[in-house]
């Protein structure tokens, strides 16, 4: 039956060149797949890949996995899920004032985290240290869609999403790079790239404030003073930013205006100092770091109870590992770690 409609992809091609800028990336002018496939008679190869994505196992693993808090129980702090739904929402009201393809955005910013471990950047520190080719949450968001999705086949997305997927970090470094190789190469990428950090300086702040680490009176008053004292308004004033300063330049690159950028720079500074140091006080985060490193040496010494044979044959053993603790839970690390290493209560034959 599907075969019968291939003019809706078509169509949406055809809307695509007839409306979007002549900066945007076409579905239609994509660089392919690493395995070349037929394509859909109805959705172009950037809807395929969004909705790739949004049905994978690791996608829906990251509704329990740390964005700052460990397992928090109030139910409004952010997980790494919601913090992806708000940098796609971002990344595609920027994509859609500047006529730009909203589907390549979507996409990129649904996989971008995908790689991340459990208990969030504490456990990307951890792994970065035992795996003995160190480890990046951006690679692993990559080798996740290229090469362990699907039992070991991967989602083999287009070249435009990986290259969205691999380039959006930025860790402490500049936020709009200088660097081409630290860039993406399409414009929708940098929004994602630009994306991400608007998103996550914002609502880390609103947790924090939740969670009683700071005040709304401790924020820098240049922060709320240029961007606005809401959530919301911050939001909105940052997103128009960036869609004034790349409308400006004509789309030769996504940018914000030097002002914006330094208050950015500004509260990312005062969350590392004031918020990340301190939202995972020093006893957990000791156990956090212990739970990674005994399910590691585990996993070395018994690769066969949870370890792909795949990659332990083509690669090596300590990869499959690192692949397998990054992959994780938070949840599912913490049920490991009491099964492998903490007694078992046992009821002594008596009945319930």
């Amino acid at each position: 039956m599907a075969d019968a409609f291939p003019i809706i992809r078509e169509r949406t091609q055809e809307r695509e060149e007839r409306y979007l800028s002549p900066r945007a990336t076409l579905s239609s002018h994509t660089r392919g797949r690493l395995v070349p496939e037929k394509e859909c008679p109805i959705r172009t190869a950037f809807q395929r890949d969004r909705d790739r994505i949004v049905h994978c196992k690791s996608f829906r693993r990251l509704k329990r996995k740390t964005q700052v808090f460990f397992s928090p129980l109030g139910d409004h702090f952010r997980t790494r899920m919601t913090h992806t739904l708000e940098v796609s929402q971002i990344a595609r009201t920027i994509a859609r004032a500047l006529l730009l393809n909203e589907d390549l955005v979507e996409a990129i910013a649904l996989a971008h985290d995908l790689g991340h471990t459990p208990f969030g950047h504490a456990g990307e520190s951890v792994l970065n240290r035992l795996a003995p080719d160190g480890f990046r949450h951006y690679q692993q968001s990559l080798r996740v869609v290229d090469r362990l999705e699907q039992e070991g086949h991967g989602l083999n997305l287009t070249w435009e999403v990986r290259d969205g997927i691999v380039k959006h970090s930025k860790g402490m470094d500049a936020i709009l790079s200088p660097r081409p190789d630290k860039s993406p190469e399409t414009l929708e990428g940098e929004i994602v790239r630009l994306s991400d950090i608007i998103a996550y300086v914002n609502h880390d702040m609103d947790d924090a404030i939740r969670a009683g680490l700071i005040t709304a009176a401790d924020v820098p008053q240049e922060v709320t003073r240029s961007l606005g004292q809401s959530h919301s308004q911050r939001i909105n004033t940052l997103v128009c930013e960036v869609i004034r300063e790349s409308e400006g330049n004509r789309l030769e690159h996504i940018s914000i205006s030097a002002s914006a950028l330094e208050i950015i720079s500004r509260l990312r500074d005062f969350l590392n100092e004031r918020v990340y140091q301190h939202a995972i006080p020093q006893t957990e985060l000791a156990k956090a770091e212990k739970i990674f490193i005994d399910l590691f040496d585990y996993l070395l010494h018994h690769p066969e109870t949870f370890l792909s044979a795949q990659v332990c044959r083509e690669e090596s053993v300590e990869r499959a590992a690192t692949d397998f603790l990054a992959g994780m839970t938070d949840n599912y690390a913490l049920f490991l770690y009491r099964s492998f290493f903490l007694p078992q209560e046992w009821m002594g034959g008596l009945s319930p």
